[in-house]
């Protein structure tokens, strides 16, 4: 008999692979771990490489690792979920919905209708059936998109995801999505998630932690980002084995 698991995942954040982006996956995996994450995908701009590492590496900080990309359309962005290997970019967003399906990825449109930031307008979205509509994303300063993004999604019976679009690690987790796998957490892998997202068994969440929370988080989140600074700088000096130890056991996890 089967066991349903409750999972918290990010599905979109930028590492120092994306133009935009300044952090290595391992800090992204660590903090991501820390904060109670149970997944964080890694969706660089046009590139995949490093979310293909950062899936690898998942487990080794006890979170399902899951590859993903943002791809840019000729329409505006989309999230592939759970793809190995990028579709084309410059393509229609219908066509980039049919090629992350080919690859047995979730497409999820994210930003959506917020033109600066390269969102989908809403007339290009006729006709294009993604698997998911991101109604919650943390980078927004405002709610009106994210209230427009989740009209539309309840409007047409798209699941709903969340994620902090984070190109920093101070925002990674401030918008996540909650999913249900029927499966024991040890045994759940990118397919799982591709498949809960599909079945829209998905719930939104965005920050709405008190301001001492939010400050411990951020404040324990620039203290690991100093401490990692500290362990590369020295680690590529070639010297202070000593204290390289020791910053790795500075007290951030």
């Amino acid at each position: 008999m089967n066991r349903s698991v409750d999972l918290e995942v990010d599905f979109h954040v930028h590492s120092e692979a994306s133009y935009d982006g300044h952090e290595p996956v391992e800090l992204i995996l660590e903090h991501a771990a820390d904060i109670g994450l149970d997944a964080v995908v890694v969706t660089d701009h046009d590139v995949i490489h490093a979310s293909l590492d950062a899936a690898v590496l998942a487990e080794e900080y006890g979170l399902v690792g899951i590859p993903g990309v943002e791809i840019s359309t000729a329409e505006g962005h989309l999230l592939a979920i759970g793809v190995k290997e990028m579709p084309e970019s410059g393509q229609s967003m219908g066509e980039t919905v049919a090629a992350v399906d080919d690859l047995d990825g979730a497409s999820i449109v994210p930003h959506p209708f917020q033109r600066t930031r390269h969102g989908v307008r809403k007339r290009r979205l006729n006709g294009v059936d993604p698997d998911a509509i991101e109604t919650f994303n943390a980078w927004l300063f405002t709610g009106y998109r994210n209230r427009r993004a989740r009209r539309y999604a309840t409007r047409y019976g798209y699941p709903a995801v969340g994620g902090s679009d984070a190109h920093s690690l101070l925002t990674v987790g401030r918008a996540y999505t909650e999913l249900t796998v029927e499966k024991p957490f040890n045994e759940i892998d990118s397919d799982d998630i591709v498949a809960a997202i599909q079945r829209g068994n998905t719930g939104v969440r965005g920050q709405r932690a008190s301001i001492q929370r939010a400050s411990g988080h951020y404040a324990k989140a620039a203290g690991r980002k100093t401490a990692w600074g500290m362990k590369t700088a020295l680690k590529k000096s070639g010297s202070g084995a000593r204290y390289v130890a020791a910053a790795a056991a500075m007290p951030f996890r």
